[in-house]
This record gives structure tokens, sequence and C-alpha cells, in this order.
């Protein structure tokens, strides 16, 4: 499959509701601030730091403008519903390897926006030159372990008292995993490259 290219920012549908994807940069700092705010504490363990702290949204929005890690926005008007996160460590033996970070907000779920921004992040994969995608989330969140599954992620890795909450509760780890090339080559069969790269 020849590489493609997305250009932002692009307008998607959601279940009927219009959506606008940008690339994140630093002058997104407050509406980041805002949309973690509004997020159920058990989301905040999508990701391996708490990025209700200032310090780490201030490194999120450094390693962004440095280009280090590649970030989406998703906004309805003027409100920010979700985004994404792809971290790579060019200096790892695993530099082929990106791990997906994608968070939605309560008010954004149930319309597809979640699988809409993992499709755009396998589009950034490819760009990127990424082999492997995987994802962590704990066990109990049930709901989005099963949309990675359905898009075709499968589990590898399952660690036992791995995370622990803000209230120090323990919770298992599952590490998901998909191979970006058996994903483009799929849409490339099924004549549906439009779905990465339209």
């Amino acid at each position: 499959m020849t590489e493609k290219s997305r250009t932002y920012p692009r307008r998607i549908d959601c279940g009927g509701t219009p959506i606008d994807l940008t690339r994140m940069t630093s002058a997104d700092r407050e509406a980041l601030v805002t949309f973690v705010a509004g997020l159920p504490a058990q989301d905040l363990l999508f990701v391996p730091r708490d990025i209700s702290h200032p310090k780490v949204i201030d490194a999120w929005m450094r390693a962004v403008d440095k280009g280090a890690v590649v970030s989406l926005i998703a906004r309805r008007g003027d409100t920010m519903v979700g985004c994404t996160t792809i971290f790579t460590d060019t200096m790892s033996w695993s530099r082929h390897v990106g791990e997906l970070r994608v968070l939605v907000s309560p008010s954004g779920r149930g319309k597809g926006l979640g699988r809409a921004l993992i499709q755009e992040c396998f589009v950034q994969a490819l760009e990127l030159g990424l082999k492997k995608l995987i994802a962590q989330m704990t066990t109990d969140q049930v709901g989005a372990i099963a949309v990675f599954e359905d898009l075709g992620f499968k589990a590898e890795a399952l660690l036992h008292h791995h995370v622990a909450d803000r209230n120090g509760a323990m919770h298992d780890l599952v590490v998901l995993s998909h191979d970006v090339d058996a994903v483009a080559a799929r849409q490339d069969v099924y004549g549906v490259s439009d779905a990465l790269g339209g």
C-alpha cells in the first residue's frame, strides 16, 4: 500500500455530529486542561502519567512542539471532545512501535468518535513508518477494550496490579497490539483504502 497522508484540519461525521480534527499545538494547552478536567478519573489510567498535573501537560506541549509526539484534537464546535497521541522512542530497539493513547470525553461517546480517532492514528502510523501500534488500559475499561479489539487489536500481555490509581487501588493492565502494515493491506484488499487515506 502506498503511504497516505492526511491534511488537517478536516471534518468527520460521528453519528450525525460534525467533528473537526486538527493537529495539536501548544496553543491548545488550555483547551486540553479543560478537556482533561472533565474526564472520569478512571479514564486517566489510559496514560502512564497523570495528565491532570500541570507539569505533565507542559511536557506534553513541549513534546508536541518538538515533534517528539504526534497528537490530534477532536472538537465539536469550540469544545474539545477527544484527543490522540502516538508516542515513539526513536532511540530504543522498539523505534518501529508506537504507543497509541486515545481519550474521548463522556459527551463524545457512543457516536463512533473513539473508533474514528483510532483509524486516524493508523494513517499517522503509516506516515511515521511505524510497523506496530500498542495500546495499554486497565482491564476494567471494558468498552474501550472492545473498540480496540473490534478494530483488530489483540491482547499481548496482562500485567497484574501494574497500575495504582489516585486512591491506591491496584488495577491489572492489558497491552493490546496491532500490525500497521496488516491494516493497510486489508484496507487495500477490501477496496476500502479511503477509510485510511481519504
